[in-house]
């Protein structure tokens, strides 16, 4: 299952499984057959124990010599898919050149989704170069990056302050996850979910499937994160139309100004003892 051995005329030649082909082999029988004649190079003899190394491979072009310069960063193109695993899926590109598409660069909204859920081996998909590394013959593949992201989609329709209406996906112990268009998630955090309960108290209110309506608070397209806010849908009881922070703000501000209108003391007492210097200094001169 390692390789071949070839008949050298008295010693026997090894062709190991990774020097068959550039590409990805899982079986000698997928590139030889026995009784097969076989051109090869040779890669290593060791006389001491009389072995020697073949290549089949190494008769052809690397294909990863100037593989950056064949396919910069950024461009898209498509591959058959060779391989699949737990944490992501092998395309081949061209003869020789596999790249891994990671699962978290798979979909934009399904993470952790099985990756033969989303491909099959044999299937031609569309992927983006990430990233190559020539010296250590890795490349990096995207799916996601060739379809439109759901984020970005989010944020050109919307804004801060607009309602948005959806199901309540899932419920955890700090707040609640509702769906929204393309297939992303807004958290509606448990101190934005009631003015007059606790966090707490108010998530007992809500159940997963309810459709619910929030005021989107903020949208970070880069962290993926769509922050909600329920108990904004009405006026604060409170009244208040400042915020705590803004008043403190406000404090320090205010105490500064009057300080400018209002003369040091200690500006005031020096002002007085010059005036009645000067008037004793003008009475002495007057006697004189």
């Amino acid at each position: 299952d390692y390789g071949a051995f070839v008949d050298l005329g008295g010693i026997d030649g090894l062709l190991h499984i990774t020097d068959l082909a550039w590409r990805r082999v899982k079986h000698p029988s997928e590139v030889l057959t026995v009784g097969e004649e076989v051109e090869a190079k040779i890669l290593k003899f060791d006389q001491e124990k009389n072995r020697v190394s073949l290549g089949i491979k190494q008769l052809g072009d690397d294909p990863w010599v100037a593989l950056t310069r064949r396919y910069p960063v950024g461009t898209r193109l498509f591959g058959k898919v060779s391989n699949l695993t737990d944490y992501g899926a092998f395309v081949e590109i061209e003869p020789g050149i596999e790249g891994l598409v990671h699962v978290s660069e798979m979909d934009w909204t399904n993470k952790n989704i099985h990756p033969g859920k989303i491909a099959q081996l044999g299937d031609e998909v569309e992927v983006m170069i990430l990233e190559i590394d020539e010296e250590r013959r890795r490349l990096s593949l995207g799916m996601k990056q060739c379809k439109p992201n759901p984020w970005d989609d989010f944020s050109a329709t919307h804004a801060k302050g607009d309602k948005v209406s959806g199901q309540i996906k899932s419920i955890t112990d700090f707040g609640v996850f509702i769906g929204l268009p393309g297939g992303i998630d807004g958290l509606v955090h448990l101190s934005d979910l009631s003015w007059t309960q606790t966090g707490e108290e108010a998530i007992r209110n809500f159940k997963k499937g309810d459709e619910l309506e929030a005021v989107i608070l903020a949208i970070d397209v880069e962290k993926e994160r769509i922050s909600l806010g329920v108990k904004q849908l009405t006026e604060d009881p409170n009244g208040s139309s400042v915020s705590t922070t803004e008043e403190k703000a406000a404090k320090p501000k205010a105490k500064a100004a009057k300080a400018k209108e209002e003369p040091a003391p200690d500006d005031a007492a020096t002002a007085g003892t010059t005036n009645l210097g000067a008037l004793l200094k003008a009475k002495l001169d007057s006697k004189k």
